[in-house]
């Protein structure tokens, strides 16, 4: 843990020492309100994620936080809820749904669904998708949700770049239009740098265009690490 984010965890722990007696259910602890927003927003919304400056206070209107003990069942739920709601495209494998070991969910759409070839227009079968996963997720207000672009390596380095960020700013926009309130979501591009497979084949190619998104809790005590980047 930086520096910095030690100063944000050690803040939002004192914001949540007014709010401690609240209980919404068995996992949830508590919605703070504004001051969780006032330190993410002015720490880890500008440190750790620069396009995402300016989210400020607001933040804590919108985000919830577990206990810590309640954190498994909230995710392991909201997983559930996930596939459910994404029965059919996870049957047919358009769709991979994992739960990662830090209690994250990490939902990843089948490539050819997604972008086609330098565009950053969103497929019509990924918008489907993507509107049903923002329905659950706007019901579950105590994770962080990340969206991380790739594309494969067709280009510059640079224009790859601003094309990977582009198409996670699209899969967001997605997300909001669906529901989910826009404090809660961080983008983020990482260009050609990270491919899932080989760029000598078409189908390698295809498969390293597209966007992951991870839910990440958001613990007691462990605030900022719901707005770290996933590794």
């Amino acid at each position: 843990m930086t520096k910095v984010h030690r100063i944000i965890a050690l803040s939002l722990s004192g914001c949540l020492v007014f709010a401690g007696c609240a209980e919404d259910d068995p996992y949830m602890k508590t919605k703070v309100g504004a001051a969780i927003g006032a330190v993410v927003g002015a720490g880890a919304g500008a440190a750790i994620d620069k396009k995402n400056r300016g989210r400020g206070a607001a933040i804590g209107a919108a985000v919830g936080v577990l206990a810590g003990g309640g954190v498994g069942l909230y995710m392991d739920k909201q997983k559930k809820a996930i596939e459910e709601k994404l029965a059919k495209e996870l049957q047919s494998h358009d769709v991979e749904l994992r739960k990662l070991p830090d209690n994250s969910i990490q939902v990843d759409v089948k490539s050819e669904a997604s972008f086609a070839t330098g565009s950053t227009d969103v497929k019509p079968s990924f918008q489907d998708v993507l509107t049903k996963l923002g329905g659950v997720v706007t019901q579950y207000d105590s994770t962080a949700v990340h969206v991380v672009g790739y594309t494969d390596n067709q280009g510059t380095a640079a224009f790859n770049q601003q094309l990977s960020e582009q198409r996670a700013q699209a899969v967001a926009a997605q997300l909001l239009s669906a529901g989910v309130h826009q404090t809660r979501v961080l983008t983020e591009g990482r260009g050609e740098s990270q491919p899932k497979a080989s760029n000598a084949t078409p189908d390698g190619r295809s498969q390293n265009r597209r966007v992951e998104i991870y839910l990440k809790p958001v613990v007691e005590g462990q605030e900022a690490a719901a707005f770290a980047p996933p590794k």
